[in-house]
């Protein structure tokens, strides 16, 4: 018997009725119920505080998104969905290298490390998942998605400190219902959906579900002749419902999600001087080999990488949810494994030459969380009380391999070394990376309602963190040879300069840290709330799990440790509804101070150019949002989310420099000067001092708005209604670099999404749809490149794609 099995039986045997052994009869299941609720004008129900209450009165920055909305819009992952609400950012070069934002927090755009964690949780049925590589994944049998905005440790098993992804997927049911959905439209897009759900038993209830997309790639490599950055997702889920007494439901759920695209390429899109002597510039580099790439037009969408390609991404796993009622609450249990497997390969030199042949870092990873919470309530008052534990086991091996143009590539052309292929081809790093991380938590949050209109809401949390780590890079020449950490011959010393060897291992990061917030909230009449909200909090330290600096041969295991993020968090809003709800207009202003931000830096004092993940002096992140909604009558809806945010570093005086400021000599006593930037040929800093720079990810300013219109309509025979849909997003400037560059700001733009279909009361819907309808062109990520050569490589947004969607539910 599993320990969520054992506990809750117990728990039941001790309570008043456990001796009863006749089930009631079958009753609504909690999220049946819910929807039922739903349905009432104005009502939109959340569990964001572990317990059911519609949204309106929950003093907490929510957009909530449900099934309709889902499948009206096309937003199937996390990247559609954050165009429906603008303070979700989400970027991706692929699926390892992702990261979740809620108003540009959580983790440092580009920046993967497996010793640091995400500063958004996601949770899918109430199991934390430390991986954002799920977000990549297509949603699987949802029923509904809140996002909650700011700090959520005191009622969240993991903390985060941006905020958290709270789905919910469809429960099973005890009467029999089913849905299946095909979609097919240009680029060869096939997607297909389908779940079914009813009784095996009077108290057993079982949900199947399924998806399944496929798409052409978006960019056309003319070296191989086919299409990359293409689409090849497949879901399973499956849930049983067991009302095992009266005042027990007992639901084991287990799901597996596999991706394998021909993915994922980033392309050339500019060029920008740095201050590298200018015969080691892209330009002249190319020309010296005789390269040239197919186009330097990014959204011409061709591209000559001639490393293979692959993005092959697995997650799965099994959770058992328990919820007994026990007194006047609920106490729920659940234990939960998870598993996640990434097999890539890459092309980091962003070329079609043989510079990096090999640069490819697969990873295994198993994870398992044991939850309890007990939700009660009181006279005057509520509560939730809870115990977490996560553990989780990472192993990376990584390789790095050299080509045959390496040599010339990365090696001075004044150094005779640079015309032998042999110094670097065939130069590989073998790579071990391990982590093992345990946490633990206990957590509260009390609602004390002091009057009727009055409620203060304190909560705090006590985590501990536990991980041990290494990293092991073993660095061999062509024959076998092994490179030193130092010294040696000329040729070790420039095949050294390519790739560092290094090794630590068991480095250790331990720390007990306390979180706590507080909330008043005023209710003034029965559709307006007022609420204020301080939190501190913290993201969990880690461990460099990427490598550290080597100086003179010796490994700064000084530098492998991470210190935890500190947050304080202030927040005011108000959440209003007019015209008998028909109108919901939401406020909130937030400011959010980060102490200790984890992020890339350079350090002078270890007197190299390399940069590591260590902690930035001071962020700042504050803006206001508004969330508005109009439903005059069952023919039309309209929704306005607007975002200002401004995010800065307040006080970062060690960072990487951007390239226009990189690449050149090392500044001497003897020729101090600082050449201009992207001036060739100069001294270089050795660091620079951003604060005061843009936060990267993060658009000043940005909308999403849209609305439908209905009209009654019979065709072949059936009645229901014709309807017109619009979704459109827009967000200002934002910079796609750590350190802000001049050539890796990505403009602002509008993408703009319609839909037109007839759908009936008996659940048929069939609508044509088009995304990006007037095919702007836009980045979603740009990034620098290895060398300092100026070369800026980039992830072009999705062209114009559009199609046709048949769907059924019964």
């Amino acid at each position: 018997m599993t320990p969520t099995l054992a506990i809750l039986f117990a728990m039941q045997a001790a309570s008043p009725g456990a001796g009863v052994t006749v089930p009631a009869p079958p009753q609504k299941t909690p999220a049946e119920e819910e929807l039922q609720r739903r349905s009432v004008a104005g009502d939109v129900v959340v569990t964001a505080r572990r317990r059911s209450e519609q949204a309106q009165n929950v003093p907490i920055p929510i957009s909530v998104v449900g099934v309709k909305e889902l499948d009206n819009t096309g937003s199937f992952n996390i990247a559609r969905l954050q165009q429906l609400q603008p303070t979700l950012q989400f970027y991706s070069t692929n699926p390892r290298n992702s990261s979740v934002n809620i108003r540009g927090l959580g983790a440092p755009l580009g920046l993967t490390n497996d010793g640091i964690e995400q500063g958004v949780g996601v949770y899918i049925d109430q199991v934390y998942l430390s991986r954002v590589a799920v977000a990549t994944l297509d949603f699987l049998d949802v029923q509904q998605i809140e996002t909650l905005r700011g700090p959520q440790g005191t009622l969240y098993g993991k903390n985060t400190v941006a905020g958290a992804i709270n789905i919910t997927s469809k429960a099973p049911s005890f009467t029999f219902d089913g849905r299946a959905e095909v979609s097919v439209g240009n680029l060869d897009f096939k997607q297909a959906k389908a779940s079914i759900s009813g009784p095996l038993t009077d108290n057993i209830a079982i949900r199947l579900g399924l998806t399944s997309t496929d798409r052409r790639g978006t960019i056309y490599n003319v070296a191989s002749k086919s299409y990359v950055n293409s689409q090849d997702n497949l879901g399973l889920r499956t849930a049983i419902l067991w009302r095992a007494t009266d005042t027990l439901n007992l639901t084991l759920s287990g799901d597996y999600s596999r991706q394998d695209p021909n993915c994922c390429a980033q392309i050339f899109v500019r060029v920008g001087s740095t201050q590298r002597p200018l015969n080691r510039q892209y330009d002249a580099l190319s020309r010296a080999l005789n390269y040239a790439p197919p186009s330097r037009n990014a959204f011409d969408r061709l591209t000559d990488l001639d490393a293979s390609l692959r993005a092959k991404n697995e997650l799965g796993g099994v959770s058992l949810r328990g919820e007994a009622q026990l007194g006047s609450g609920t106490l729920t249990s659940v234990t939960a494994f998870r598993f996640w497997h990434w097999l890539p390969s890459n092309d980091r030199d962003f070329t079609g030459l043989p510079i990096t042949t090999k640069s490819n870092n697969p990873t295994r990873q198993n994870q398992y969380t044991q939850e309890f919470r007990y939700a009660g309530e009181g006279k005057s008052f509520d509560y939730v009380l809870g115990a977490f534990g996560f553990y989780q086991d990472i192993h990376t091996t990584g390789v790095q391999q050299q080509g045959a143009a390496a040599s010339r590539w990365l090696i001075n052309p004044s150094s005779a070394l640079a015309s032998d292929p042999s110094v670097l081809d065939g130069l590989t790093a073998n790579n071990d990376i391990r982590l093992k991380n345990f946490s633990g938590a206990l957590f509260g949050k009390l609602n004390w309602k002091v009057g009727d209109r009055f409620t203060v809401s304190p909560g705090v949390r006590l985590n501990y963190d536990d991980k041990v780590g290494s990293y092991v890079s073993i660095v061999r020449d062509a024959q076998g040879n092994l490179v030193p950490y130092s010294g040696g011959t000329a040729r070790q010393a420039a095949q050294r300069d390519a790739i560092q060897p290094q090794a630590f291992t068991d480095e250790t990061y331990r720390a007990w840290n306390v979180s706590y917030d507080v909330t008043g909230s005023y209710k003034p009449s029965r559709d307006a709330l007022l609420y204020a909200t301080y939190a501190h909090s913290f993201k969990s330290g880690g461990l460099n799990l990427n490598g550290v600096p080597v100086v003179n041969g010796v490994v700064q295991t000084q530098l492998a440790q991470i210190a935890p993020e500190k947050v304080d968090h202030l927040e005011l809003g108000a959440k209003t509804q007019f015209w008998d709800r028909r109108v919901t207009l939401n406020v909130t202003g937030f400011w959010t101070i980060i102490h200790d931000y984890q992020a890339v830096v350079n350090n002078s004092s270890t007197s190299t150019l390399r940069g590591y993940l260590a902690n930035a002096g001071e962020v700042r992140v504050r803006g206001a949002e508004a969330d508005f909604s109009i439903r005059p009558s069952e023919r039309f809806n309209l929704y306005v989310n607007g975002a200002f945010t401004d995010g800065r570093y307040v006080d970062f005086k060690n960072a990487p420099c951007p390239p226009e400021l990189s690449g050149g000599s090392t500044p001497t006593a003897a020729n101090p000067t600082i050449g201009a930037p992207g001036q060739p040929g100069t001294n270089s800093p050795v660091v620079c001092d951003i604060s005061g720079q843009w936060l990267p990810g993060i658009s000043r300013v940005a909308f999403s708005y849209g609305g439908e219109y209905n009209l009654p309509a019979k065709v072949l025979g059936q009645d229901g209604e014709a309807y017109l849909g619009v979704d459109a997003n827009t967000r200002s400037k934002f910079s796609s670099n750590a350190s802000r560059s001049i050539y890796t700001d990505i403009g602002g733009y509008t993408l703009t999404n319609v839909r037109a279909g007839f759908r009936t009361d008996s659940g048929l819907n069939v609508f044509g749809w088009a995304r990006n309808l007037f095919d702007a062109h836009y980045y979603e990520v740009l990034a620098t490149t290895p060398g300092n050569t100026g070369l800026i490589a980039g992830n072009v947004g999705d062209p114009r794609t559009y199609g046709i969607t048949i769907g059924k539910s019964f």
